[in-house]
């Protein structure tokens, strides 16, 4: 396989990445003797505390779709902010167009020619789009704001950049979000710009949407454009861009063409596996649930634009994995499931009978609990204390007008601290005050009080120390031999295996197999499944008897 792991700001400017000529060919595009049009080398960022990014490289050239890959916490974001002046870097250099570069602020990074546009489009949807593409830079006229002028290069702009007719006089809240986009494109061409940044576009928009942008987006390569593609998507990555630079943990990883990476070998080097190293992993598997009862049974249930139709059953006291990078729809399902979100189509029953679930509180009110990912903004009360964080969901199910009393609080509070060893094990510490994994235990007793049938857990191990770690899987496990059934996601292979008994794939926002964890299922073959490239079936018995349904 032809790749590149010398850091490409080191290169000669006469070589193109992936070991190939000066005569390689991108897209259609032959870059013969081109220079990089940006060559960020070294680049290093900290916080207090905190060292975001360590000697990251990116280099790219004008005409080619260049992709950013990397798990949450890899980089991603700050290396785009360092690079369009919302950060600075500590260490390093930025050369455009072969000067040296240190953009301050956004509007620097724009008038240099360095242009975002985001996942949530920023414009201002109460403007015309006319309006939204000149705010800030208006044409005037003897003193006054030439319409006439802005609406006749607006039409054109859209109509010869990106093949886009449109009223430009209507307000922008009239058009899709594709159409949106498109215009957030256009204010980018229109200060000139040479570096152009697509963070997550396609996270919100159906398929004939994307082949819209992706016409946009090989349009803007023939005209020279530099494109930085950032998406959780693999067939998008492998269908649009032509070179990819993977960042892990804040550091460069490599540099690689697209067309000459595998699949399982790109997710291996996002999650930091060898593929020569995955060995089996101690779990607790090779039970079956199928005589249990049917806990939750979901059929071709979907959100669009969120989630493709899944089918997915849990049984009492199993406990179901979600495996996938981020972005593949994980935590899309488990809203679904939990009534956060509420589906479009599909059913699910509960004990056999097709229930509602509309909203969180019917969910609860049916025994299922959700544990959220973001402890920090849908999870704790920084300001309450330990006690009033765990009684939370119990007082919600109850009812506000009934008040838990204090000394029923507090024995609650006290029997949870012992049952999790949250330490301070003191019911009126303040919340904020605890460490990472003890907030993530506060939250698993604010639910465990509530003794629910189905247990979601979404990441509960993220970014926590190893010893609590431990501790919550060993009591996923105790919880599932009582009979309680838990939905858990998590990014790490080896914890989803050691502790599931059946293992749901998904990518690019479907459900794409379902594996039973017997003891020759190996963290290649999760991988293999996220990584996709070849048919699939989602036959559970293949599964068992091969490895991965495939």
């Amino acid at each position: 396989m032809k790749k590149h792991e010398e850091p490409p700001g080191r290169q000669q400017d006469t070589a193109l990445p992936g070991g190939s000529s000066n005569k390689k060919m991108l897209g259609g595009n032959a870059l013969q003797n081109q220079a990089p049009i940006l060559v960020m080398d070294g680049i290093t960022k900290e916080f207090p505390g905190v060292k975001a990014l360590t000697d990251v490289h990116l280099k790219l050239y004008p005409g080619e779709v260049h992709a950013l890959m990397g798990e949450n916490g890899a980089g991603k974001s700050t290396l785009i902010k360092v690079l369009t002046g919302v950060y600075t870097f500590d260490k390093g250099s930025v050369m455009l167009e072969g000067r040296p570069v240190r953009a301050a602020t956004p509007l620097e990074a724009q008038n240099l020619g360095i242009s975002t546009v985001y996942q949530e489009v920023n414009l201002c949807t109460n403007l015309s789009v006319v309006e939204n593409i000149f705010i800030g830079r208006e044409i005037m006229k003897r003193g006054r704001l030439d319409w006439k002028e802005m609406t006749r290069q607006a039409k054109e702009l859209l109509k010869t950049r990106l093949n886009l007719d449109i009223d430009v006089t209507k307000l922008l809240s009239s058009y899709s979000v594709a159409i949106q986009q498109m215009i957030a494109i256009a204010r980018s061409l229109q200060v000139s710009a040479k570096v152009l940044i697509l963070d997550e576009p396609t996270s919100s928009l159906d398929q004939n949407e994307v082949n819209q942008l992706f016409n946009v987006i090989r349009k803007l390569k023939q005209d020279g454009l530099a494109i930085v593609f950032v998406s959780h998507f693999l067939d998008q990555i492998y269908e649009i861009t032509d070179r990819l630079t993977v960042l892990r943990n804040g550091k460069w990883i490599g540099e690689y063409m697209t067309a000459d990476i595998e699949r399982l070998e790109l997710v291996s080097k996002m999650i930091g596996k060898d593929l020569n190293e995955l060995a089996h992993t101690e779990k607790k598997s090779g039970k079956s649930f199928e005589n249990n009862n049917l806990l939750l049974q979901g059929e071709k249930v979907c959100k669009k634009g969120k989630i493709a139709p899944f089918d997915l059953n849990i049984h009492e006291g199993e406990i179901v994995g979600l495996a996938g990078l981020l972005g593949s729809g994980r935590t899309e399902l488990a809203r679904l499931l939990f009534g956060a979100d509420k589906a479009d189509s599909g059913e699910i029953k509960i004990n056999g009978k097709k229930t509602s679930l509309a909203s969180p509180r019917q969910a609860i009110s049916r025994g299922i609990a959700f544990c959220s990912e973001n402890r920090k903004t849908e999870g704790i009360i920084a300001d309450l204390t330990i006690r009033e964080n765990i009684i939370l969901a119990m007082q919600g199910t109850q009812g506000w007008f009934k008040h838990i009393p204090k000394k029923r609080q507090i024995e609650i509070a006290d029997e949870y601290i012992k049952l999790l060893n949250i330490n301070p094990p003191n019911p009126e510490q303040l919340i904020k005050n605890l460490s990472g994994g003890n907030q993530q235990k506060v939250l698993l007793a604010r639910w465990l009080v509530t003794n629910p049938k189905l247990l979601i857990l979404d990441e509960p191990t993220r970014g926590i120390d190893i010893g609590a770690k431990a501790e919550i899987q060993k009591l996923m496990l105790s919880l599932s031999e009582k009979g309680m059934s838990i939905l858990f996601i998590s990014s790490e292979i080896e914890e989803v295996l050691r502790t599931c008994h059946k293992i749901a794939v998904l990518r690019d926002h479907e459900k794409v197999s379902e594996i039973e964890n017997a003891r020759h299922i190996t963290q290649k073959d999760i991988m293999e499944a996220m990584a996709g490239g070849h048919t699939e079936q989602k036959n559970n018995k293949e599964a068992i008897a091969g490895g991965v349904a495939r």
